[in-house]
C-alpha cells in the first residue's frame, strides 16, 4: 500500500535497526537477543515465504510495524490462517491512523493468500488497544486465547 506520504512495504535486512527501535515502544523492558542472531533471523525472515514482516512508513520514517504469519493447515478445506503479532507504532505517532491502516493491510494480505482466518493476541488490556483492533476488524469473544510457557 502506498499514498504520498505513507508506504507499507515488507522489511529488508537493512531494516533491522529500524524494526527494533519500534519494539522498543512495544515492551518497556524485553530480554535482548545479541548482534548475531538479530542478523540472523533478519536475514531468514525475508526467506521465509509464510513470514511477513510489515512496515509502514510516514514521510520516509518508519512509525509501525507487524508480522503476519501464514501456517499450512489441514482443515478448512486445507486453506491457510493468518497470526499476526508484535503489533506496534512508535508512541510519538499513536493515535493517528497508522495502527488500524497497518492491521487493515495485514489481513488483507492473507486474504489475498487464501487464508480463512487471521488471529492475533494481545497482553494489553487498555481500552484504546481494543478500539484499534476492532476498527480494523478483528472481533472480540469469537474464541479464547491461552498462552504456555517453558518452564523455567
Amino acid at each position: 500500500m502506498q499514498s504520498d506520504t505513507m508506504l507499507i512495504r515488507e522489511a529488508a535486512r537493512e531494516d533491522l535497526a529500524a524494526v527494533l527501535s519500534l519494539y522498543a515502544h512495544l515492551h518497556d523492558a524485553d530480554e535482548k537477543a545479541g548482534d548475531r542472531v538479530l542478523e540472523r533471523i533478519c536475514l531468514e525472515i525475508p526467506a521465509d515465504p509464510r513470514t511477513h514482516l510489515f512496515i509502514l512508513e510516514y514521510e520516509g520514517v518508519p512509525v509501525a510495524t507487524c508480522v503476519l504469519h501464514i501456517h499450512s493447515n489441514l482443515t478448512r478445506g486445507a486453506r491457510p490462517y493468518g497470526l499476526i503479532e508484535n503489533v506496534v507504532t512508535h508512541r510519538e505517532y499513536r493515535n493517528r491512523g497508522f495502527g488500524t491502516t497497518l492491521l487493515t493491510h495485514a489481513p488483507g494480505y492473507a486474504w489475498e493468500r487464501n487464508c480463512y482466518k487471521v488471529m492475533l493476541l494481545t497482553g494489553r488490556s487498555e481500552p484504546n488497544v481494543f478500539r484499534l483492533y476492532e476498527k480494523a476488524g478483528f472481533l472480540r469473544g469469537v474464541k479464547e486465547g491461552l498462552i504456555a510457557y517453558p518452564p523455567e
